[in-house]
């Protein structure tokens, strides 16, 4: 069975899959991208066991729920390991969907016990995010200076320097910047509409002023869209940002990237309960990413005792 194409399953395995898809899109609360990968790595499972529990048979076996036992399902997870060489935050994918629709099943009486309860997921280590270098920041904010908007280098810029979610960039209204002669602070709703008031550097400061001379008076959103007129979503902020990133020569940078630059350089001269206290950070135990050494910090870090 190769992975990534949409595996032929037997008709039993189909109509069990449709009362799953039903009970998704009426009952369940979750997203309809969320149900499509549901659907996805459940077709994928039955597909793989009616192909194992084929071989050596004359008669094709059909996926039926009652035949599905625990071992069953450590040995799907050894397959997606070992065969599929899946990384493990894909292969917790994967065993999360079975979690959740063994639960399913066993709570609507179908099976008498979940075979999946037991099963663990794969441990993984958090890779530290992305960290921008001093010569990548410098190469986005050259590249959106140059080539772009007042309103694009004053997001950019913004977000370099007080480390906003993407979503609060894009609902901060214009009565949120309060800006003075040497301090200033934005009143932000971030997640769970939480309030907090993230201070204003003298260069978020500087920016906000040139741009805020140019708003509109009837315009409650701080950036909205050159093409609409409203709020700016935060598809098009990540496109933005993506194609300033583009034209600095960089790779894989999102808004989010931006956020961590902030949280990365302020680790270094603010303590922890500071700095979660300016980002959002409901626990410390986020705020403790920025503090984690990024792949080349290690590397320098080894090279020390080298024998050279």
């Amino acid at each position: 069975m190769k992975r990534g194409s949409i595996p032929l399953i037997s008709k039993i395995g189909q109509k069990t899959l449709a009362q799953y898809e039903s009970y998704l899109r009426d009952l369940a609360d979750v997203s309809p991208s969320t149900i499509r990968n549901y659907l996805s790595d459940l077709r994928q499972f039955m597909a793989w066991y009616e192909e194992t529990a084929s071989e050596g048979q004359e008669i094709q076996k059909s996926f039926v729920l009652t035949t599905i036992a625990t071992p069953t399902i450590t040995c799907y997870r050894s397959y997606l390991q070992n065969s599929l060489k899946l990384k493990p935050a894909s292969v917790n994918r994967y065993l999360i969907t079975l979690k959740s629709y063994f639960t399913w099943v066993s709570r609507t009486g179908l099976i008498d016990n979940n075979p999946a309860a037991v099963v663990k997921l794969i441990p993984t280590v958090d890779s530290p995010p992305r960290h921008l270098s001093n010569a990548e920041e410098s190469a986005l904010v050259a590249a959106v200076t140059n080539s772009g908007s007042l309103r694009d280098r004053t997001i950019i810029v913004l977000m370099l320097h007080t480390g906003l979610r993407a979503q609060e960039v894009c609902t901060l209204h214009t009565q949120q910047v309060h800006l003075g002669k040497r301090s200033g602070i934005l009143q932000v709703r971030g997640k769970r509409n939480k309030y907090r008031e993230v201070p204003l550097n003298a260069t978020a400061r500087a920016v906000l002023s040139e741009f805020i001379k140019t708003r509109t008076p009837d315009t409650n959103y701080l950036f909205v869209s050159e093409k609409t007129g409203k709020a700016l979503t935060e598809r098009a902020l990540g496109y933005l940002v993506k194609k300033y990133a583009y034209r600095a020569s960089l790779t894989d940078i999102s808004p989010h990237d931006l956020r961590h630059r902030f949280g990365y350089r302020m680790a270094q001269v603010v303590p922890l309960h500071r700095l979660a206290q300016i980002m959002g950070h409901d626990s410390l135990d986020t705020t403790m990413i920025y503090i984690r050494g990024t792949q080349g910090d290690l590397q320098q870090e080894v090279e020390k005792i080298a024998w050279e």
